[in-house]
């Protein structure tokens, strides 16, 4: 297939490569490639900065296990830097900007001079800052400069048997919450206990919950919408949300979609 020949011939003549997976299918096939052109050469790496779900880190582990590519996972606190926890709408710029310096710091212990990510054409359309302070660290997207879309990572994805092909696309805890309102260990522990719940009780894939103080607003596919119509369901999840701190929860009616909370709270 000419799609998978050329990503793998991207990586050919370089010596060594430092992939930064996440959990997602971008960079679990770009890992699945660099594994396929440069062997033991190629090494994962991802980050566990306390606002990657526990989730997220499990299916990371999962997929390096499948491509047989060696995992590095490095562990700190996004919580440490003021700028993150300001929440502005520069917070993907400082949570990248912050991830890159310790790519980069791996990198040079490991001796490897390449350094690449899952970013694809599809995530440049959208506001993405984080993208930018990658991009400026010397980050490489093997995806883009290849001319995968996100359509064509999952196709791809499948064609090669990656068991996350259709995993539905999901982002830092953090970006469940408002830009404005500061970042704490405790909403995102909040969040994340809320959307392990919500998974469990009705069966839904992509689910997202905003934290907005006392209120919580569930969005999940619009395919998906009608799961939550189990009212026996919905007053065990009111009770368990209730006890976090939520006051108030409410399902939004549009559904997902990405960049929704992309504003800056009164």
């Amino acid at each position: 297939m000419k799609q998978i020949k050329d990503l793998v011939s991207w990586f050919h003549g370089k010596e060594k490569v430092l992939v930064a997976l996440s959990g997602g299918v971008d960079s679990a096939l770009v890992a699945y490639a660099a594994q396929m052109a440069l062997g033991k050469q190629a090494v994962a790496v991802t980050a566990d900065y306390k606002t990657l779900s526990q989730e997220e880190l499990d299916s990371a582990k999962k997929v390096c296990q499948e491509i047989g590519i060696r995992h590095i996972i490095i562990e700190y606190s996004e919580l440490d830097n003021p700028n993150f926890v300001r929440n502005d709408k520069n917070r993907c710029f400082h949570c990248r900007t912050e991830l890159a310096e310790h790519l980069v710091a791996l990198s040079k212990k490991e001796k490897i001079n390449l350094i690449v990510d899952g970013t694809n054409l599809d995530d440049l359309i959208e506001y993405r800052p984080g993208i930018i302070a990658l991009k400026k660290n010397g980050v490489q997207s093997p995806l883009v400069e290849s001319g995968f879309t996100k359509s064509d990572v999952r196709y791809v994805a499948k064609e090669n048997n990656i068991s996350i092909h259709d995993k539905p696309s999901n982002s830092c805890l953090a970006s469940r919450i408002p830009w404005g309102s500061t970042v704490t260990a405790e909403k995102l522990e909040r969040i994340e206990k809320s959307e392990v719940i919500i998974k469990h009780l009705f069966g839904v894939r992509q689910v997202r919950v905003r934290d907005f103080g006392n209120r919580a607003s569930i969005e999940v596919d619009k395919n998906e919408l009608v799961f939550l119509d189990d009212e026996e369901k919905m007053l065990i999840l009111e009770k368990y949300m209730n006890e976090l701190g939520f006051e108030n929860i409410l399902i939004d009616p549009n559904g997902y979609r990405p960049g929704k909370l992309n504003v800056i709270t009164d």
